[in-house]
């Protein structure tokens, strides 16, 4: 058992890997990937809605007379509601699965979206912010669980990266069509066209998500490619045996690490491109659409990276923590962002670094459908949301602090460099090779 156990998690370039059989030959059918295309867009949507509040921000705080500090509040009780949601929504989602849940989550957050166009005060809005954090904090736990569902290990971290990569282009279009329907039709109506796009993604989801082997269009090949891998059906686990797993630890921290930071691109760029460029807010569209162009690019690399790598032969942990590392490599260079006298060596250097970070979460985004059951890998995914919400929360703080004291983002921009090699380092200390979490260790929640 233990030199099985080894011959697994030692580097796959030998015979031993030249001998491993790559798998059964991938089948002429698409339903898969449609359901990844389902995915994709429910990401693209949910960042559309959560980013329009921020780009109606200056017009809004001048007509209605908003404080920094309470639009600050705005954003400190979306993500304190959105990391506990997390933890619930990783919960419900391993009981009533990926269809019912994600339609739920979809259902409360368009209703919070909504509800926007209720109030003008922060502090009214606050309200609306609740239901839009907790309905969105379901986007990333649902679509894991489809991708467990729907996807062997070898073609995982591709499929996460495709519809991560709809971070990116949600926070490409916000700022490019927002303000063209606010202009239009007044800011109301902002959320109302955005939302409207949930409403008909809910339909199309329930019209034609179902299991693989429920799914009428999935022929005998795909679906035997699909359950290549079997896995065991457990019921969900209780919080207090999955936090006893180094497994659970190995997530939790890399999300805590690598989490923040994003955060940081998402709400700190145009702070940065206005202070070192004098860039006003009609100016900040080409940089930002540069920027998520690239992170996109890396998203989708980084999942093809190691599902390659998988293709090859190459072990589970060699692959996924060697496309960790290259994807964190493109993060680096960041650090020297804030010396650069050109603002599009700025934005190269900035682009890279989003593209190294979307690649690093399309292989830590695996992780929970790599080593547990399906049904207690929705937990674990609520568990590292929270965690990387705290992280989030931490570095919003430190970033305040930094930019008000020194007023200057090189401190800011040295610790987003390395929070990736970091990461990977604290990852394979704790879990040095990618073993399956034991069931027998797994307590199941009645």
């Amino acid at each position: 058992m233990a030199a099985t156990a080894r011959a697994e998690s030692e580097p796959g370039s030998g015979e031993t890997a030249q001998r491993r059989p790559a798998g059964p030959p991938k089948p002429s059918g698409n339903v898969r990937w449609i359901v990844c295309a389902l995915l994709f867009f429910a990401v693209v949507l949910s960042y559309i809605d959560r980013l329009v509040i921020s780009v109606l921000k200056p017009d809004l705080a001048a007509q209605y007379d908003w404080s920094e500090t309470g639009y600050a509040d705005l954003a400190l009780y979306f993500q304190l509601a959105y990391g506990l949601s997390y933890v619930i929504a990783g919960r419900v989602i391993d009981r009533v699965g990926a269809r019912i849940g994600y339609a739920a989550a979809v259902t409360i957050w368009t209703i919070g979206h909504v509800l926007h166009i209720a109030f003008t005060s922060t502090a009214g809005m606050i309200w609306a912010r609740l239901p839009l954090a907790i309905g969105e904090a379901a986007t990333f736990p649902a679509a894991l669980a489809a991708t467990n569902e729907w996807f062997p290990r070898r073609e995982r971290a591709l499929a996460i990266g495709i519809f991560n990569a709809g971070s990116n282009v949600g926070a490409i279009v916000t700022p490019l069509a927002v303000p063209l329907i606010a202009a239009a039709f007044g800011w109301r109506w902002a959320f109302i066209a955005t939302g409207a796009l949930t409403v008909i993604w809910v339909i199309a989801w329930l019209a034609f998500y179902r299991t693989p082997d429920k799914h009428r269009r999935v022929s005998a090949g795909e679906l035997a490619y699909i359950r290549s891998e079997p896995q065991p059906r457990a019921e969900p686990a209780t919080f207090r045996s999955l936090l006893k797993l180094r497994q659970t630890w190995a997530y939790m921290a890399g999300r805590f690490l690598i989490d923040p930071v994003w955060w940081v691109f998402l709400f700190w760029l145009p702070d940065f491109f206005n202070k070192q460029f004098g860039l006003t807010m009609l100016e900040f569209g080409p940089p930002l659409v540069a920027v998520y162009l690239m992170a996109d690019g890396g998203s989708i690399l980084g999942g093809y990276l190691s599902s390659r790598m998988l293709a090859r032969g190459w072990s589970l942990n060699r692959s996924r923590k060697t496309a960790f590392f290259l994807m964190a490599l493109c993060t680096l260079p960041i650090a020297f962002a804030a010396y650069v006298p050109s603002i599009w060596i700025a934005v190269a250097l900035i682009g890279l670094a989003c593209a190294g970070h979307q690649g690093c979460s399309a292989n830590l985004f695996a992780l929970p459908g790599d080593l547990f059951p399906r049904r207690m890998a929705g937990s674990v995914i609520g568990l590292g949301g929270l965690a990387g919400a705290v992280g989030g929360m931490l570095l919003a703080k430190y970033a305040g602090i930094i930019l008000e004291l020194v007023g200057s983002y090189e401190p800011i921009f040295l610790v987003a460099a390395f929070a990736y090699m970091i990461a990977l380092g604290v990852i394979h200390l704790i879990v040095p090779h990618y073993a399956e979490a034991d069931p027998s260790r797994i307590e199941p929640a009645h």
